[in-house]
């Protein structure tokens, strides 16, 4: 992992207005450094503005105050060139086979008809998927689809890629599989990947840190490091270690957990 900066989030807060109109703050004064190639996760309660955070770091959502940059440049619209995004719905467009779908982003972007082929058969090969190619989203099962839209977030070649709950529907084997899927092909390409989850354990699987953010307004209440060496495998779930950090993380989210119930219903 490189030790330079990528992503920088300057004193983000957000407030919108609830349905009574009434102003809610859903980020306040949220600050975060990202080093390129770093793979971070966020975890937090229910609310706590996770998604919201994703939203502005790919340009879809203004902050209502401070500044996001990449790569020194301040972010105020999307960047596809830049940043990918990866959703918990596979948002695959149905009547485009495995091929359309992961090819689709150059087919917006001009790129020729050989070269988008070319770049997109490289990228289902790298998700496992290669045999796949003429098939349709019905066809596949949730794990594949899933694995269709991070090829097709990968096959722009971003420099980033947010991933929110992007296993969040998937049974807890599925889950397990994809989890050590992504962790491979982060190894291969190091692309700086920030994810969202409510697992614990997927996050310190996965993660080289974790940023616990607070009940509402989101805020960082702490941040962990995970030292466990590359590359990872599951087996490292049934040490004490990653117990340890598992434990640590349910008592900093059970916290929060309790004042963000507490909040929905005053």
């Amino acid at each position: 992992m490189s030790l330079n900066t990528i992503i920088q989030l300057q004193n983000i807060s957000v407030v919108y207005n609830s349905h009574n109109q009434v102003p809610v703050s859903a980020l306040e004064d949220f600050n975060l450094s990202v080093r390129e190639g770093e793979f971070l996760t966020i975890i937090g309660p229910s609310g706590c503005g996770k998604s919201t955070l994703l939203n502005i770091l790919a340009g879809l959502q203004k902050p209502t105050r401070g500044k996001v940059f990449i790569e020194g440049e301040l972010i105020e619209a999307p960047r596809p060139d830049k940043v990918a995004m990866v959703f918990q719905e596979y948002t695959l467009f149905p009547w485009r086979t495995v091929l359309g779908n992961v090819e689709v982003g150059l087919e917006f972007k001009g790129v020729s008809k050989r070269e988008r082929r070319s770049k997109a058969l490289e990228k289902i090969k790298l998700v496992g998927l290669q045999g796949f190619e003429a098939r349709y989203p019905h066809e596949l099962s949730g794990g594949m689809k899933q694995r269709v839209a991070i090829a097709r977030a990968l096959t722009i070649d971003p420099e980033i890629l947010l991933m929110d709950e992007p296993f969040g529907a998937l049974d807890e084997q599925t889950r397990l599989v994809l989890g050590e899927e992504l962790m491979r092909i982060w190894e291969e390409t190091r692309k700086t990947i920030i994810f969202v989850t409510h697992s614990l354990s997927e996050a310190v699987y996965l993660s080289d840190r974790i940023v616990v953010m607070t009940a509402r307004p989101g805020q960082i209440k702490e941040i962990l490091k995970v030292n466990f060496p590359h590359p990872r495998r599951p087996e490292m779930m049934t040490t004490d270690t990653f117990e340890d950090l598992r434990i640590q993380l349910l008592k900093n989210l059970y916290e929060e957990s309790k004042k963000a119930v507490l909040q929905e219903e005053t």
